[in-house]
């Protein structure tokens, strides 16, 4: 049973993590000030750098999308992988051994060492392959490439291969690199006979199969021989790494595109992968070797975001009756998605990595901006089923495609669609509109009734199979780092909205960097998130009673009080403060735990941080000062004078606290 992750072992593995090692995979830091670093955020497009790490702290910030967090939320966000898996992950690259509440149990220690293994087999696999395809054996595989229009750098940078013609080439290389045969038969990299283990892939063009994270997990390889019996693409069979329902080939280079620009091109083979991507559709994955199913889906929902604010899938297909066909399977998936779906058909038939070899770059970007609503080309689709010239051939057409027309998601068009249905067939509107509306009372009434047969709500009636918390695709998970989703492991963190839900009112505005209280009251926060082993008892002691003017300000105050500094590393201590804070702000105190401190050396941070202290506290009692000389201005000294004589002692102590502050 999978358990959940002690809470002591997620701290030690983000304790233990560099957050900057971590990073530095991604994007590149130059130094920014003492401890900190500072890229180009991998988050959004941007010319200027304005994504800021800070190892000591463990947190990275950037000032132009407040995207913030710590090693895991970055990992999470970067591989789109869960929080277990980011967790484990982590672990296991620091030689980690979690342990999991309740009596749950996560991958065992054997089996995460089997698992590198094996990974570590594919990796030396692929370089292999991409060793012989330059070497003269490999002519056949260079000839096939530079045909369809790609020449070495494109095939470097997807990592293609070529698997020599011989029985047992591979299989030497991996024996001789430390793997021994019964590791082997584990990969799918071999088939098994009488006499032992022999290659899988022999003469064949070979393209590295990566998951989201990069990892080499398996194989697809094209014949180039005619004496070759087997079948034009042969793929790695199912293994424990390689699981063809959930694997998406380019989803690693594609993976930071589709984030960004929310939007997913699915095509249908490894030469059309690259000539997208060569021709600018940087967002474009195949399937291997089967259809683009509901474990694709997941993947795809969780990269683009899919709560209901846009994004857009798009999926190409030959223009033949295999190509339609195909389409229409598509769309029987398309109501698991919330984004829009489309599809960009050819009408010559020609797939991508054609049209850039025949027509150029220009065209296949053409056809991806051709793009027509899924559901559009699923009705036309089905009218030409039938022969719209008899009245008996319009009225089975209408039969057909008004359950088409009743499926569509958005209120608005459904009804637009309708009328161009009735446009479509030559058939009076309001026709039209009975039959959709009648269709759609026929799908609810079969929808219900599934519902109480499994004995459940299957999802709230808007689309089957998209209800927020059941997709599996991870992204509307309870995140314990704020922004960050995935976390099922962490305990004690509230839900989530639901993607339908209206986005919730900020409670706290941006405080006015304009105010010289507020600034001053800012710099406090940075320099007690970030040096607070400067601060000594005194000086805590007069933070913990200081009182802050703007409302977000306050309320980082009051988390730090909350999150105390006993025993806690730096990283732990801002990730406390994180914790304690209301969670619209968690992205701010990360901000405040990066926000480089003007200091060039250790001296002049310890005079810096020390004066920005002085000089809030010296604001502090001036504030106490002008309350207690109101106090005495409304006071009668006769009426009270032992109340009269104390606010004086009060002032002349204040005073004295002033005087020492400032060194007078």
């Amino acid at each position: 049973m999978a358990g959940l992750i002690k809470r002591e072992d997620i701290d030690e593995v983000r304790q233990r993590t560099d957050i900057k090692d971590i990073v530095d995979g991604y994007v590149t830091l130059k130094s920014a000030g003492i401890g900190s670093f500072k890229g180009l955020c991998p988050f959004h497009d941007e010319r200027s750098p304005s994504f800021h790490v800070r190892p000591q702290v463990g947190t990275y910030h950037c000032f132009g999308c407040g995207e913030s967090g710590d090693v895991i939320s970055f990992l999470q966000k970067m591989d789109h992988t869960t929080f277990t898996e980011t967790v484990e992950k982590l672990a296991h690259r620091i030689n980690y051994t979690l342990r999991y509440e309740d009596g749950g149990t996560g991958p065992r220690r054997e089996d995460v060492g089997r698992r590198q293994r094996l990974l570590d087999a594919h990796k030396v696999a692929a370089e292999f392959f991409r060793a012989q395809l330059i070497t003269p054996a490999g002519a056949a595989g260079r000839q096939f490439l530079a045909g369809r229009g790609f020449d070495q750098e494109a095939s470097e940078h997807f990592g293609v291969g070529f698997a020599p013609q011989g029985w047992d080439g591979l299989l030497k290389h991996l024996t001789g690199r430390g793997f021994s045969q019964d590791e082997l038969k584990l990969t799918g990299m071999f088939s098994e006979g009488n006499r032992g283990i022999y290659d899988r892939f022999r003469g064949r063009l070979v393209w590295p199969i990566r998951d989201i994270a990069g990892d080499t997990i398996g194989f697809g390889a094209r014949k180039l021989f005619d004496e070759d019996q087997g079948p034009k693409y042969l793929n790695t069979p199912e293994t424990t790494l390689y699981k063809k329902s959930q694997v998406l080939y380019g989803i690693d280079l594609a993976k930071r595109d589709i984030a960004r620009g929310r939007q997913l091109v699915v095509v249908e083979g490894y030469t059309d992968v690259m000539a997208c991507h060569l021709s600018g559709i940087t967002t474009a994955v195949a399937t291997c070797g089967t259809a683009f199913g509901t474990d694709h889906i997941k993947i795809a929902r969780r990269l683009l975001s899919d709560d209901g604010t846009g994004g857009e899938v798009i999926f190409t297909f030959d223009g033949d009756e295999a190509g339609q066909k195909a389409a229409l399977r598509a769309f029987e998936e398309d109501q698991r998605f919330i984004a829009q779906t489309y599809v960009a058909v050819e009408p010559t038939g020609a797939d991508p990595c054609d049209l850039r070899m025949t027509r150029g770059e220009d065209a296949v970007r053409a056809l991806i901006a051709s793009r027509r609503p899924l559901f559009e080309f699923a009705i036309k689709a089905t009218l030409k089923k039938f022969d719209l010239d008899t009245v008996e051939g319009r009225v089975r057409a209408l039969r057909a495609s008004a359950p088409v027309v009743a499926q569509i998601r958005d209120t608005a068009m459904r009804p637009a669609y309708a009328r161009e249905l009735a446009g479509w067939l030559g058939m009076d509107v309001d026709e039209a509109m009975r039959a959709v509306l009648a269709a759609g009372k026929r799908l609810s009434a079969q929808a219900r009734e599934g519902t109480d047969h499994k004995g459940g709500s299957r999802n709230d009636g808007r689309h089957p199979g998209a209800g927020a918390g059941h997709d599996g695709a991870g992204h509307h998970e309870a995140g314990r780092n704020g922004r960050s989703g995935g976390d099922r492991d962490a305990p004690r963190e509230g839900p989530q909205a639901a993607p339908d839900s209206p986005p919730a009112v900020p409670a706290f505005s941006r405080p006015d960097p304009r105010d010289p209280v507020v600034r001053m009251e800012r710099q406090a926060l940075e320099v007690a998130l970030q040096q607070p082993a400067l601060l000594d008892a005194d000086q805590w002691q007069r933070f913990a009673g200081a009182r802050f003017t703007a409302p977000a300000h306050a309320a980082v105050h009051t988390a730090i009080g909350a999150a105390g500094r006993s025993g806690a590393t730096l990283s732990q201590w801002v990730e406390r403060v994180r914790q304690e804070a209301p969670e619209e702000l968690r992205s701010f105190v990360s901000e405040l735990a990066v926000s480089p401190l003007p200091a060039r050396d250790g001296d002049g941070l310890n005079l810096y941080c020390r004066g920005i202290m002085n000089r809030m506290f010296d604001l502090q009692i001036a504030h106490l000062k002008a309350e207690k000389m109101g106090q005495l201005q409304r006071m009668d000294p006769a009426a009270d004078p032992e109340a009269f004589a104390q606010i004086n002692r009060e002032l002349m102590e204040l005073e004295m606290q002033r005087r020492a502050l400032r060194g007078d």
